[in-house]
């Protein structure tokens, strides 16, 4: 008896997400937007590994524009391909849950909602 339990313990797997302050309140933001906490923690963490793509060099990605048309982007944040375009003004995008990125292809800063984040490529 007592060597079953143990092998039906051993058994149980549980899926565990260990999300940073930011990524949480990412999570929480998206989660309410669309009604599902699994939707919300997963795009979570595809935003901050974008963000850090977007950090080391250019990075591929695709989202839902407000027309509801795909969008395939290639864009970057590190800041010596950026500086001369950054003029220092204005507020973060982070505040009205957006990720803010320069489009390599429009030349120019474009953001875009965190729920409509499909892939990072």
């Amino acid at each position: 008896m007592e060597n079953n339990i143990i092998t039906n313990t051993c058994k149980v797997m549980s899926n565990v997400a260990v999300l940073n302050e930011m990524t949480a309140v990412r999570a929480n933001v998206i989660a309410n937007r669309t009604q599902n906490t699994l939707c919300g923690i997963t795009k979570a963490m595809m935003i901050e590994n974008l963000k850090n793509k977007l950090r080391e060099g250019i990075a591929h990605f695709v989202f839902v524009k407000k027309d509801g048309t795909m969008r395939e982007a290639w864009g970057t944040t590190k800041k010596e391909l950026v500086a001369a375009h950054v003029n220092g003004r204005g507020v973060s995008r982070e505040n009205y849950a957006c990720c803010a990125y320069y489009d390599c292809e429009m030349g120019a800063f474009r953001s875009f909602r965190w729920e409509t984040l499909v892939q990072v490529l």
